[in-house]
Parts: C-alpha cells; sequence; structure tokens
C-alpha cells in the first residue's frame, strides 16, 4: 500500500506493505532523505513517526495502529540528551535519571545530593548515596574520588527499618506513616519532622495536617537523624531546610497557605543558603506561590487600636520568643542542660563499622530486634564495613510491638507471591486516567475460564510483571495518545496492542496456550 511521508517541507509516497514495522519505514526514511543520526555518551539524534497526534514505537506494525492506505505521518528528527547519571531509589525502586551537565562529575557528593533531593522529595538526612560496589559516598569527597563516569547508577540507601515509613510519606497515607514510626522518643520526633517536609514538598494535606497536630513545626529544619547527633561538621548544610522551604521550592500553594496560617514567623524563615521561602519560591519561577508570600508579606496585621506591617509583626514576635527562650534558660540555671547524644543513645560515626543505612525494611531481623525492646550490644566492630555503631553502656530502652504491628507481620508473611507481586505493581500511572469497570467477584465459575487457561493468566502475570486487567489499562492508555482519532478507532488500537502483548509473550514459551488464547478473544 501507498504512505506518505512529510518531513522538513517534503511530502514524499512510500510503497510498503501493511505488516512493515515503524522501525523499517524510519530505515526506508533515513536512506531516501540521507539523515544522519548518531548516538554516543552524551546523547543521541534519532528519527520520530507521527500519527494521528501519537509517537509511533518502533515495535508497532502499520496495521496495528490503524495505518491505513493514502495516510500521512510526520516525520521529525530529534535530540536526546542522556542522563549523566542515574540514581536508584532503593524505596520506591525506581531509576532516577540525572539530567546536568558532565561538569557535575568534578563537583562534591553535597551538591549531587542537592539534586537528588529535589528529584525525589527526602530530605538529605534520611538517606546516604552508594556507589555500583557499594561504597558509601561522603558528602566531603568529589564523585571523581569514587571514580564515577558518565551513565554510572548509583543507589540511594536510607535508614534501616524506614523504607515502609517513607514510602507512606511519599503517598501521603497516615496510617501507614503512623503504624511504621519509631519508639524511640528522639527519632520519633525527627520522623514527624520528615514526615511534614516530604508531604510539604509533595502537598500532601491530610499528612502536613496530622504532622501540625503532631508538634512538628513548619519553620523548623529538619535536622540531622539523633544516631547523628555528634557529627556537626560532616553533616550537608541542607539538614538547617525546614517544611516551608519544601513547599516553595515545590510550588505548593495550599500547603505554603496552610504553614503561614498555622505561623507567620514562617515567611521570614531563611534556609541554608540565607534565602527565604519568597526567595526560594521566585528561584524556582512558581509565580503563583510568589503572587502570595508577596502579598503576605506586603500586608498589615490590625489591633485594637493600631495596624502594624507584617515585617515588624514578625520582629516583634520574634523578639518575644528570644525573651520567653531566655527567661526558660534562666528559671533551668540550677539544673544541667545537655545538648547532644546521651549516654545510652546510638551513635553513628562515619569511616568506621556496621552501617546503619542500607534500606532493611522494617520486617527484618535486626529491625524486629531494636523495635522489641531487646538489648542492643554496647560496642560492635567490624573491619569490613565503612562506618561505626557505638552505642553507650546503658542499654536503648525500646517498646514491643503494638498489637497491630503483629497483626500486619502475620497477614505479610501469609500472602502468596503472585499477592506480593500484584501489589507491588498496583501503583501504576495510568489507572486514575483509565478507568476500567470494578473486576468481577462473582462466586460462580464461567465456562470458558478453565483450570488451564487460569494457569496461563497466572503465567502471564509472571512474566509480564502484570495482571491481564493492568495489561488492558496500560494499552488503552497508549491507545488514547492517538488523539486525532475517534474513541472507537482508540479503542481498537488498545484492543489489537493488547492480543500483541499476549502472543508476543506465549509464542516464545507455549504455542498451543497462545492458540487457544486467540480462539476464545475472537
Amino acid at each position: 500500500m501507498r504512505i506518505f511521508v512529510a518531513f522538513e517541507g517534503s511530502f514524499e509516497a512510500f510503497d510498503v506493505s501493511a505488516h512493515e514495522s515503524v522501525q523499517t519505514i524510519k530505515q526506508m526514511i533515513k536512506d531516501y532523505f540521507h539523515i544522519p543520526l548518531s548516538e554516543d555518551q552524551q546523547g543521541r539524534r534519532y528519527l520520530e513517526l507521527m500519527y494521528a497526534g501519537a509517537a509511533l514505537r518502533n515495535s508497532w506494525s502499520l496495521s496495528d495502529v490503524g495505518i491505513s492506505f493514502c495516510s500521512t505521518l510526520k516525520c521529525f528528527v530529534k535530540k536526546e540528551d542522556k542522563p549523566t547519571l542515574y540514581v536508584f531509589n532503593a524505596v520506591t525502586q525506581e531509576m532516577m535519571p540525572i539530567m546536568e551537565n558532565v561538569s557535575i562529575l568534578g563537583k562534591k557528593v553535597s551538591d549531587l545530593r542537592v539534586l537528588v533531593t529535589l528529584r525525589c522529595g527526602f530530605p538529605v538526612s534520611v538517606y546516604c548515596l552508594r556507589t555500583p560496589k557499594g561504597l558509601e559516598m561522603y558528602d566531603c569527597n568529589t564523585l571523581r574520588d569514587y571514580q564515577i563516569d558518565i551513565g554510572t547508577t548509583l543507589r540511594l540507601d536510607v535508614w534501616d527499618g524506614w523504607k515502609e515509613f517513607l514510602m507512606g510519606c511519599l503517598l501521603g497515607q497516615k496510617p501507614k506513616v503512623q503504624r511504621y514510626l519509631s519508639k524511640e522518643g528522639p527519632v520519633l520526633k525527627y520522623q514527624k519532622r520528615v514526615a511534614l517536609y516530604i508531604a510539604a514538598f509533595h502537598g500532601h494535606t491530610e499528612l502536613t495536617e496530622w504532622a501540625l497536630k503532631q508538634g512538628a513545626q513548619p519553620h523548623e529544619a529538619v535536622g540531622a537523624h539523633p544516631y547523628r547527633a555528634w557529627c556537626h561538621e560532616a553533616l550537608h548544610t541542607d539538614v538547617s531546610n525546614c517544611p516551608i522551604h519544601a513547599a516553595a521550592e515545590a510550588g505548593q500553594l495550599l500547603i505554603l497557605k496552610a504553614f503561614v496560617n498555622c505561623n507567620v514567623l514562617c515567611l521570614e524563615c531563611k534556609n541554608a543558603a540565607g534565602q527565604t521561602p519568597l526567595a526560594v519560591a521566585a528561584k524556582h519561577q512558581h509565580e503563583d506561590c510568589v503572587l502570595y508570600l508577596l502579598s503576605k508579606m506586603c500586608s498589615t496585621v490590625s489591633f485594637q487600636k493600631l495596624s502594624v506591617p507584617m515585617r515588624i509583626y514578625i520582629k516583634i514576635k520574634q523578639w518575644i520568643l528570644r525573651a520567653q527562650s531566655h527567661r526558660c534558660h534562666k528559671s533551668q540555671l540550677g539544673r544541667t542542660r545537655v545538648s547532644g547524644a546521651k549516654v545510652g543513645d546510638t551513635v553513628v560515626v562515619d569511616g568506621f563499622t556496621k552501617p546503619k543505612m542500607t534500606s532493611k525494611s522494617w520486617h527484618s531481623p535486626c529491625c524486629k530486634q531494636q523495635s522489641s525492646g531487646k538489648p542492643v550490644d554496647s560496642f560492635v566492630i567490624s573491619q569490613r564495613d565503612s562506618r561505626k555503631q557505638i552505642t553507650l553502656p546503658a542499654l536503648v530502652n525500646t517498646n514491643k510491638f503494638s498489637e497491630l504491628q503483629s497483626h500486619q507481620q502475620e497477614n505479610q508473611k501469609s500472602k502468596s507471591a503472585p499477592a506480593r507481586r500484584r501489589e507491588k505493581h498496583i501503583k501504576n500511572a495510568y489507572l486514575p486516567q483509565v478507568p476500567l469497570p470494578p473486576a468481577s467477584r462473582v462466586d460462580c465459575p464461567h465456562p470458558l475460564f478453565h483450570c488451564g487457561l487460569r494457569s496461563f493468566f497466572t503465567s502471564f502475570s509472571e512474566h509480564s510483571g502484570m495482571t491481564p486487567r493492568e495489561n488492558a489499562i496500560y494499552c488503552l492508555a497508549v491507545a488514547s495518545a492517538f488523539k486525532e482519532k475517534r474513541w472507537l478507532q482508540q479503542l481498537g488500537i488498545a484492543r489489537v496492542l493488547a492480543k500483541k502483548s499476549i502472543s508476543n509473550l506465549t509464542v516464545q514459551g507455549s504455542p498451543a496456550k497462545c492458540k487457544k488464547l486467540s480462539e476464545i478473544m475472537h
């Protein structure tokens, strides 16, 4: 059949087969127009074909997406810069590309962690970066010191037992956050500040409200983990950043309003670089946030017989708070004031043994032991590791698991492998966009779904990582990109893509099952 290709003002006809792949068509266009393509470490130049408003994938054939006689394809030459680095997030199991200039390889690890925080929303004090060999990267060193090259994949690890807690913060799930809170008092306070920071960055209003009620303050620095209480010189400067700065960076206007209504001192709160939330919002070009913060800073506070500009009111309030703090210190002169770690606290020191940031699950044996209140060894040394854990002579007092946590662990153990796999893939970016009818819960068996076919669907889930339902949602979302097509035509494209995805998986392993499935679908 004959199709037409529009490329840079030219309009040429090509005679092709309906079953030709998009990759073959691209090669024909490249040879005809003599288009130079390239690929190296920095990036690549490639061809992209557009039809009905959607970009065509190389693996598709023309008939898959309804390209018929005399159809017109648009061709473009695109340039894509490859990421300088990749960071694998151990919490979300996602790969984060770092699209920065190659010059970042000569910078310090602390600079890279600033970029990672802006991508994932984690405070710098909850995670560390590791090389592909598992070596922890310290902020004071450069990336070249660890022989990091273009395209290297680093790993983001968090505190042991924190994966579930941080995942709850990322999703804004308050019950999950509450379930995985620590039993140690100092760590618990630190977790509440972390929860408020992440909730502010991602705009989770319910979690933000909960953290504020728990005593976390939007203008209070997140700070460092209590285990790092004696490591002031080695801490990242951004540990002094506050939740209000996270909201300004991410442009979360509703969260900013909630924070300012909670405490107007947020307006003059400064980060490690000495920037107010207004300066941070302006730096990241969040216009609505800038206008709101400007209006608040230019407003006045009215009393019964007096109106005071907001800046003066904030200074007065800061002076009153300092006076109250000074009076409190005077009343405690007879008492011994202790700062930092105390006897019995766990302290982590760089460069020695027993790393505590390896992203171990809450349900791992070591985390269970610490959470159940069992004694911890007073001094642990291992020459193979790169960090030392020192626990001073007194034992760390922690409470036992609650009944709710025990019940949850039993449920987790009782889940089958397929159930856990389905739970892992339930986070699908297309689910809210392309909803399907609810899954059938009818108890009576359908005549077509015999044991062999059920085993086929189980096999499909194991090999593809998605259930047939999730695969259908994915194909509908892909087909919806053909915006110039009518809805029924998009549905037809989705049906073809779904059948093809099933065939591609099953033809390799079991042709008989594929044939049986195709007969049923027809």
